[in-house]
């Protein structure tokens, strides 16, 4: 358990000046404290970010850019996609798996074609282009691509396909330092700027402090060094990202992230979370993650990938976070790509955003039998693997896991494997509970009076499984949210 003692709450009855105050207060100045703010100011609030570092943009910005939209956007339409409300919805509950939180999920995808357009409003643009290939992102400034593994099984039995990844269209794209996440970000806080929304940078929280009746009426903070007490008069909105650098939530919480990357960035210590659980605030989900692989997923598509005992796991054209989550939750870390020589040069010739995860082979061998032995695997259980793959492949089928049959094509000689093992990294999911107005509820499920969340320090649509984008959309919808509720609390 995290010791919260040195965050526990502050009392306003103590604090002898104010050193800043507004009606909405929001701590963190990423994709969901610029649409707390956006939101707070369209309701006529006075607002103030305190932003830890000295810029704006927090992980969004340095994140691909996926948005997860659906329902029938207006994107979606203009490029010959059908979807509904009802089948996005239906696509989310199946890929949450059993922790989904039914309320926010139908939430999010019956107003998901509005956010589009509030997004679009506020001047994010998105490229009338379609990406149809495996990837992680699209690796130029198409607009949408399928983000989640809508047209792989199982889920394409469960829902009508339809890509739901928005991208805003990006400019000189620099993965990971420049791309769509930076491009969703810079029309948010151009917008904020216009409204008149103040911001005070290299600013801490770190504690929450409450009025005599308990309602939470400002945050302290550090700037510089110094103590600060900043007054809400009409609430806080916490947007400080998830606890991914906080080594011992993450133990705590989520073990299975110890020594893995986290694919977030430093700041997220969880900070709000400990600050409003010391409020009596309730958790949710925070075993969950997110899991990225460090696989090509033209080249997993394209082989078969393995345990360590040469069975297939999932089917390989998914969305790659899904072949990550099945590697790091259920195979303990263990994962091989067998592929041909045909088939390999066939897919470095194709056009992809992660050059880099194209390395060289780790065995090469004339036979399976040959490779299953440099491999270290049990006797035979590759080459029965192999065996039965390509029996079905030959037919145009897939009956193990139901990979399309573009992908399926029996594996030949010469044949490689690489080495996978460990190749995993995540953020975890969890955090505060809130209400579909980014409330934070305490355990007995009423919300904290004067505090709100959204972002990765909240539980949002994604309590188990994932789909890239539905962080950045569960937040900036929920940061609105949150911004209205608090401005008009």
């Amino acid at each position: 358990m995290v010791d919260v003692q040195d965050v526990a709450p502050g009392r306003a009855a103590d604090v002898s000046e104010w050193n800043a105050e507004a009606d909405v207060v929001i701590a963190g100045y990423g994709i969901a404290g610029v649409c707390a703010a956006i939101e707070a100011a369209r309701a006529g609030a006075d607002v103030l970010i305190l932003e830890r570092t000295g810029g704006w943009g927090g992980a969004a910005a340095l994140a691909g850019g996926f948005v997860y939209l659906g329902g029938g956007t207006p994107l979606q339409q203009a490029l010959g996609f059908d979807d509904t409300p009802e089948n996005m919805e239906a696509f989310l509950l199946a890929a949450v798996g059993p922790n989904a939180d039914h309320a926010k999920i139908a939430d999010y995808s019956h107003g998901s074609v509005e956010h589009y357009r509030w997004l679009v409003d506020c001047g994010v643009q998105f490229k009338q282009e379609f990406w149809g290939e495996p990837g992680w992102e699209p690796p130029h400034d198409e607009g949408l691509m399928y983000s989640g593994g809508e047209n792989a099984a199982p889920f394409n039995t469960i829902a009508t396909p339809a890509p739901r990844g928005h991208v805003p269209q990006m400019q000189n794209k620099r993965t990971g330092e420049k791309g769509g996440g930076y491009m969703l970000m810079k029309p948010l806080v151009e917008t904020a700027e216009k409204l008149g929304v103040r911001v005070e940078y290299d600013t801490r929280i770190q504690r929450l402090i409450l009025d005599d009746t308990g309602r939470v009426v400002g945050v302290a903070a550090r700037r510089y060094g110094e103590e600060m007490a900043v007054r809400a008069r009409r609430g806080i909105v916490l947007a400080t990202g998830s606890f991914a650098y906080n080594e011992e939530m993450v133990a705590a919480h989520a073990p299975r992230l110890i020594g893995r990357p986290a694919a977030a960035i430093e700041e997220h210590d969880g900070i709000g979370i400990r600050v409003a659980q010391a409020v009596g605030a309730q958790v949710d989900a925070m075993d969950a993650t997110e899991v990225a692989f460090f696989g090509d997923p033209q080249m997993l598509a394209r082989g078969i990938v393995v345990n360590g005992r040469g069975q297939r796991y999932i089917t390989e054209d998914t969305y790659p976070g899904r072949i990550g989550q099945a590697t790091l939750i259920e195979q303990d870390n263990q994962a091989f790509l067998i592929i041909d020589d045909d088939s390999n040069e066939a897919a470095r010739k194709t056009v992809t955003s992660t050059p880099f995860f194209r390395a060289q082979p780790t065995w090469v061998a004339e036979s399976v039998a040959e490779l299953e032995g440099e491999m270290g695997l049990p006797e035979s259980s590759l080459q029965q693997t192999v065996s039965y793959y390509n029996e079905h492949a030959a037919a145009g089928a897939d009956p193990l896991l139901g990979k399309k049959p573009e992908f399926l094509k029996p594996i030949g000689s010469p044949v490689a494997a690489f080495d996978m093992r460990g190749f995993t990294a995540g953020f975890p999911l969890g955090g505060l509970r809130t209400d579909l107005d980014g409330r934070v509820l305490a355990s007995t499920r009423k919300p904290i009076h004067g505090l709100y969340a959204a972002g990765r320090c909240t539980a949002g649509i994604c309590t188990g499984g994932y789909a890239s984008g539905a962080s950045l959309g569960d937040s900036s919808f929920y940061g609105r949210r949150a911004g209205r509720a608090a401005a008009l609390s």
